[in-house]
């Protein structure tokens, strides 16, 4: 994106995995990067990777609270004065379980995680995008495959990212009369911690256990590079990244 001021991006959920590759991604492009995540130590070593003269703000953040998300956004007014990029990027899962004997607790956090903590950080986004000069700017919300097609006994988690693609919608429409642009990436099998047993082997709707193809985080970072890159008259609505040879397409 081609502007005459410098770019400033946040990045929820930035401490490691995808979060951690387009921050960094996001810095060789030039942005100004605000990181947010729960722990202060992993914002730390992400800062610590950076190249000499990267311009950053650190903040421990919990993108469930409203509070949390609110002090979030008013430092990084307080230090910038303006915002041009959110990646909703912050999420979380629940360990496999049957639908009918999922606990409450374990539903109700992927749930704030995942789509409340997205809700709450588009607010925010939207009001400084709206006020400030020029007006308007660009989300990015990280949907996943999961937005698509559910994993067995994933119902949290597959249940938050087809609400991502509704709140993907929403403010896409809800933008427009601000000049921001909201599009969604949906991601799958990209090999960070969170999804390192894929390669050793998760279940299948058939009810085998089957290793997946991988692909690198570096890539989900470079096409969420090249979303931001877009002038805002321009928008990537969905974008899928995947493994090319993961069991998505087709029966398996």
């Amino acid at each position: 994106m081609s502007t005459s001021h410098p770019l400033i991006a946040l990045v929820t959920g930035a401490g490691s995995g995808i979060g951690k590759q387009t921050t960094l991604a996001l810095v060789r492009a030039g942005y100004s990067v605000v990181l947010a995540g729960r722990t202060e130590d992993k914002l730390n070593q992400v800062v610590s990777t950076l190249p000499a003269g990267a311009v950053t703000l650190r903040v421990a953040t919990d993108v469930s609270k409203p509070e949390s998300v609110k002090a979030l956004f008013a430092k990084t007014q307080e230090t910038f004065g303006r915002l041009d990029l959110l990646f909703n990027n912050a999420g979380t899962g629940a360990p496999p379980t049957a639908l009918e004997d999922l606990e409450f607790e374990a539903w109700q956090k992927v749930i704030n995680t995942n789509l409340t903590g997205s809700f709450l950080c588009t607010q925010e986004a939207i009001k400084m995008m709206k006020n400030q000069t020029p007006m308007g700017g660009r989300i990015i919300n990280n949907g996943s495959i999961s937005a698509h097609a559910p994993r067995p006994n994933s119902a949290p988690y597959t249940a938050s990212k087809h609400a991502i693609t509704g709140l993907t919608k929403s403010t896409s429409l809800d933008g427009r009369k601000y000049n921001i642009a909201c599009g969604q990436i949906d991601i799958g099998n990209a090999e960070t911690d969170m999804a390192a047993r894929m390669k050793e082997g998760v279940p299948q709707a058939d009810g085998s256990i089957k290793a997946e193809a991988m692909m690198r985080a570096e890539d989900v970072a470079n096409a969420v590079v090249y979303m931001a890159s877009l002038p805002l008259e321009a928008n990537v609505q969905f974008m899928t990244i995947m493994a090319t040879k993961m069991p998505f397409v087709g029966r398996g």
